[in-house]
């Protein structure tokens, strides 16, 4: 399959990340911490969102250590910025070749041996486009994306993302209806589990206790096509040294008919994960759309 055009602003930005591809793990993460420590310092609608999030989620905590994790939470979002660009910059084999272990690894062997077909749960934690790669080197992918806002940035994302040979389809009927044929011919999807389903198309489901927005795709694939379930996410390494996969196990329920019990099955996979990497999670992520995010110190002058 040919690569999208790109308009050329893109393809100027495309060739800006082919640069920062070229530079040495540690200096990218260190350019990106620096960029997630002047967003904290800022103190602007990220950060706050940060805040808010975890004084929901780390109620037993003190305010001091809610916002040790916030500001720390803001330097590994930096990293993650700096680092997608570095990997969608170079090429896959030199990615892949800073993956420094696998764990869970029997677990995901096995899911492919059984040949019912295999849903990828990936959260907003850690690296997850080195995990689209690391998925797609072993066996055919395909993964479910939600367009952009800006159209003009989808061919980005589809060529970057296309590096190796992998099948994106669009969060929508006729993506959807793909993803069952996958799986039920015995293959392998990715899902963003902890994605902001759209008005009406999910339910509450409690995430660290409290209710938050879920998406009930995944549930219902796994329980429409016996698909096995597994959770996955690339862990960051201190100080550049590389990174390391994580397979996690589903927790029971996820593929019931309950689509409540069903979809806090779900959200207790990602906590799961997150726990194992805690400030690797995207808590910039307005994830409870309805908190109140308190507006920063009006601009003078």
């Amino acid at each position: 399959m040919p690569s999208p055009a790109l308009s050329w602003p893109v393809a100027l930005l495309y060739a800006s990340l082919r640069i920062i591809g070229r530079c040495p793990l540690r200096l990218v993460h260190t350019l990106g911490a620096a960029f997630g420590w002047l967003s904290w310092l800022r103190h602007g609608r990220t950060r706050r969102i940060a805040e808010r999030n975890l004084s929901v989620v780390l109620t037993q905590e003190s305010a001091e250590s809610r916002q040790r994790l916030a500001r720390a939470s803001l330097v590994e979002t930096g990293k993650a910025l700096a680092e997608v660009a570095a990997i969608w910059g170079q090429r896959p084999m030199d990615a892949l070749a800073q993956v420094r272990e696998v764990r869970g690894r029997e677990l995901f062997d096995a899911a492919l041996a059984a040949g019912r077909g295999l849903i990828v749960a990936a959260p907003h934690l850690g690296c997850w486009e080195l995990l689209n790669y690391w998925l797609a080197a072993q066996t055919p992918l395909a993964i479910l994306y939600r367009a952009p806002r800006h159209a003009a940035l989808e061919p980005l994302l589809l060529r970057a993302r296309g590096a190796l040979p992998v099948e994106q389809v669009r969060a929508e009927g006729a993506g959807v209806r793909t993803l069952y044929k996958r799986l039920a011919a015995g293959g392998v999807v990715g899902i963003l589990p902890d994605q902001q389903p759209r008005q009406g198309e999910g339910t509450q489901a409690p995430f660290f206790g409290v209710p938050a927005p879920t998406t009930v795709l995944l549930p219902r694939l796994a329980e429409r096509t016996g698909a096995s379930v597994l959770f996955s996410f690339v862990e960051r390494l201190p100080r550049g040294a590389g990174y390391r996969v994580h397979f996690l196990p589903a927790p029971a329920g996820i593929a019931g008919a309950d689509i409540e019990a069903a979809c806090a099955a779900l959200n207790r996979g990602v906590e799961d994960c997150v726990r194992l990497a805690f400030t690797q999670y995207q808590w910039t992520y307005k994830r409870w759309p309805n908190s109140f995010v308190p507006p920063g110190p009006r601009a003078e002058g």
